[in-house]
């Protein structure tokens, strides 16, 4: 009798992750998580780098199976979090790593429906890989090691990451940041975040991640900028609100201030849930970065160009002009001369159709008065067509008048014409006239 052979725990539960009934699914999700706690507790017992690739290839069409919006939510934010079920680092980082390189190698395969669950799935992962370095304070090296991950992985110009994958992350990227650190991030560890962007961005010769960075990364950090200085002042007198209850002595002053405070505060959550945090940067640091890595010989024409744009937005900022005070000036600007041009255009009209009407010229209501030739021509019809004697003074003169009578019958559809048909004689049958004698070739003929 041949024995079975057991199969590695980690292609059985990949199988069991992939199965078609949800229960099962379910149930694999979660002896996966003890599996994972019970494995890492000790470092020699790790996770191999095939062994991930595994448990993430039955996670992959776990979300695959998986119908239902909100259940997608669900399971997608109970993937991602088994991030934290890791104990150390370096497991943390190898399972990031197979993450990604399981979503280039499975990218093209994914259907346009299917396409908006992975989208979730990538930004989740990217969320609580950002809350696992919040978790241990955002320490330099844990920030350095995670971010050469995400390069090397998926910005990188020798990456397998395909463009989809790429221009998600990239766009992604700013927003999850400040969701879980605009609080703590300060403006040096906001600019060591964007560093590889900065270096991606002079080095690609791929226009499309170029354009993507431009967008997503620089020109988002232009257009936040009001609203980060806004939550900058908004803190700032928060505080010293605070500094004014804690120094007030009396019991209802102290109630007004902590009113004050309390309203305050509310008015702060409503306008970060309207638009949600911002990161604070130091744009005239932004600005050199850029300019050291765009002003290198190195860097493609093409990428130099775009990114001293970006940098001359940068310094204006750094500066104190804000490009969004300039565009309602303009578009004011603009409004007014277009409502002055059309004045100008009315009141031209105006004076030119006084002018023809003074002239005796008609407007563009009135008609042209037809020159003389027209007029003989329009009476010759009027007279032919109503007296028959002219007709027949008409029908002598042939050319004119019969001309003018043709043009002049109407020939609408289901009208007759006053037009009489010729009777036009067929070749073979001749009217035979005595008095006319037939020529000579014909008679020659006959002899």
């Amino acid at each position: 009798m041949v024995s079975r052979v057991q199969l590695p725990p980690e292609i059985q539960l990949a199988q069991r992750l992939a199965g078609n009934e949800q229960v099962t699914r379910d149930r694999a999700v979660r002896k996966l998580r003890k599996y994972i706690v019970a494995r890492t507790q000790r470092a020699a017992d790790g996770f191999t780098h095939d062994e991930l690739l595994k448990v993430w290839k039955g996670l992959f069409y776990c979300m695959w199976m998986q119908d239902k919006p909100l259940l997608q939510e669900e399971l997608g934010r109970t993937i991602s979090q088994l991030i934290h079920a890791f104990q150390t680092t370096e497991a943390q980082h190898l399972f990031l790593q197979t993450f990604w390189q399981t979503m280039n190698r499975e990218w093209t395969g994914i259907d346009r429906l299917r396409l908006d669950k992975f989208y979730m799935l990538m930004r989740m992962v990217l969320n609580e890989s950002l809350k696992a370095l919040k978790m241990r304070g955002w320490e330099e090296r844990q920030i350095e090691q995670l971010l050469e991950l995400l390069t090397t992985e998926i910005l990188h110009p020798s990456s397998q990451a395909p463009h989809g994958v790429k221009s998600h992350f990239i766009e992604i990227f700013l927003e999850e940041l400040a969701k879980v650190g605009a609080e703590e991030l300060t403006a040096d560890q906001n600019l060591k975040f964007i560093d590889p962007f900065c270096r991606i961005a002079a080095r690609t010769k791929d226009s499309l991640v170029l354009n993507n960075i431009t967008r997503g990364i620089f020109e988002t950090i232009v257009e936040q900028a009001p609203l980060a200085i806004e939550d900058l002042l908004n803190e700032l007198d928060m505080q010293d609100d605070q500094a004014a209850s804690d120094s007030d002595e009396s019991s209802e002053g102290g109630s007004l201030c902590k009113a004050e405070l309390e309203a305050g505060e509310e008015q702060a959550g409503d306008d970060r849930d309207s638009g949600g945090p911002v990161l604070q940067f130091d744009y005239e640091a932004v600005a050199n970065r850029l300019f050291e890595m765009a002003s290198r010989q190195s860097t493609p024409s093409q990428n130099r160009k775009r990114l001293y744009k970006v940098i001359r937005k940068l310094q204006d900022l750094a500066g104190g002009i804000f490009p969004e005070d300039e565009i309602p000036e303009k578009a004011c600007r603009r409004l007014l001369e277009g409502r002055r041009q059309k004045k100008t255009k009315q009141q031209k009209r105006l004076l030119k159709l006084q002018l023809q009407r003074r002239k005796g010229r008609p407007g563009k209501g009135e008609k042209e008065p037809s020159s003389p030739g027209m007029e003989r021509k329009r009476s010759r019809r009027r007279h032919v067509g109503a007296d028959p004697e002219v007709r027949a003074e008409a029908a002598e003169q042939p050319g004119t008048a019969e001309q003018a009578l043709l043009r002049e019958q109407p020939r609408g559809r289901g009208q007759r014409g006053a037009r009489q048909r010729r009777r036009v004689p067929r070749a073979r049958a001749r009217a035979k006239v005595p008095s006319v004698q037939e020529p000579e070739k014909k008679k020659k003929r006959r002899e």
